[in-house]
Parts: structure tokens; sequence; C-alpha cells
């Protein structure tokens, strides 16, 4: 089925409204649907590498937007919606180890985990069955979305399709050591 949905973003990132297909998925990415705008992001950069900018941007705000109804299903609908989506993408046991965290360290966490290939969906349901500060939530979203999806733009535009490989197969290593340098940044200002 996972084949047969991909096959279905590949033909939309070739459609002539392929834009607003990017748009659609990345909203719906964030809650439940379980493949990544990043299927669509690429080629569309690819294919306009001068409007990299407005393709990730529009990627950005989508899944942010879209973040919104994965908090509100966690938020209202936790123990029917939100648990019922979890279990089918096996997200279940993140979930419970997710609250300490969440908890303790709030909107780093979402940052992180928000930037990095785990299912943002896991972020926006969890956030709003914790009842998450909403504007902290809103804020940490448009970092953690904007760095992944702007990240993707920028090596796609300057290095075109010959990083494609690399982000496809590699990304999650570049955002995971990104965060973790950023993290680490912050650590190092925070205690000199």
């Amino acid at each position: 089925m996972l084949r047969k949905t991909y096959d279905w973003m590949m033909e939309k990132a070739a459609h002539r409204h392929a834009i607003w297909w990017l748009a659609f998925i990345s909203f719906i990415e964030s809650s439940f649907f379980p493949i990544p705008p990043d299927v669509m992001l690429i080629p569309l950069i690819l294919a306009a590498p001068t409007r990299w900018f407005r393709i990730a941007m529009i990627c950005t705000l989508s899944s942010v937007i879209g973040g919104f109804l994965g908090y509100a299903i966690g938020y209202y609908l936790m123990d029917s919606v939100g648990m019922a989506i979890l279990g089918m993408l096996h997200l279940e046991s993140k979930f419970e180890a997710l609250r300490p965290l969440v908890d303790e360290y709030g909107v780093w966490v979402i940052i992180v985990k928000g930037a990095t290939p785990i299912p943002y969906k896991l972020i926006t349901i969890t956030a709003g069955a914790f009842h998450f500060d909403l504007l902290k939530f809103s804020f940490a979203s448009v970092i953690a979305r904007g760095m992944r999806f702007m990240l993707i733009a920028v090596l796609l535009w300057k290095f075109g399709p010959p990083i494609r490989v690399f982000v496809e197969t590699r990304l999650k290593l570049v955002m995971t050591g990104l965060v973790v340098l950023g993290i680490a940044g912050v650590a190092v200002l925070k205690f000199l």
C-alpha cells in the first residue's frame, strides 16, 4: 500500500497543479498521512530550481498549519482518533516515551524531532494530547519544519540533481547532525 501511495505522490509531483498537491500533502502528513512531503518537494525543486524558496516555504507553512490539525486531534480526540492514527503507524510506544521529554524539554523536543525524519504527526498529536502550550508549539513547529524543508531546498538549488541521492538517503543523518550542533551551540552559550 505504501508503494502505491508513493507512486501516486510522484504522479502528483508531475501534475500541472503540483504546488497545490505539495501543500495538501504537507498539510495531511502533519497529522495522519504516512509519507513525508519530501517525496514531492525534491522533484518540484529540481524541476524549478529558481523557485526553491517559494516551494520550500509553501511546504513549510502547509506542514505547520497541518500540525494544528494534529495538535487538535491529540487535544480533543486522543483516545479515539489519535490512538487509531498512532496505532496504524505503529507509533504507540514512541508516544508514551515522548511524555517525559515533552514535559521537561518542550520546545526543544518539538524542534529536534520536527526537523528530523521522525514522523511529525507523532509530535503534533503528542503535543496536543499533553496540552502543550499552543504558542510555543507554533514557534517550535515553524523553526523545525522550516529548517528541514529549507535545508533540502538549498541543497537541491545549490547542487542540483547530483545531491538528490544524498538528500534522499542521508537526510536523517544530516538533520540530526545539524540539530545536535545547534543544541550544543546553545548549551555552550548558556554556560559561558
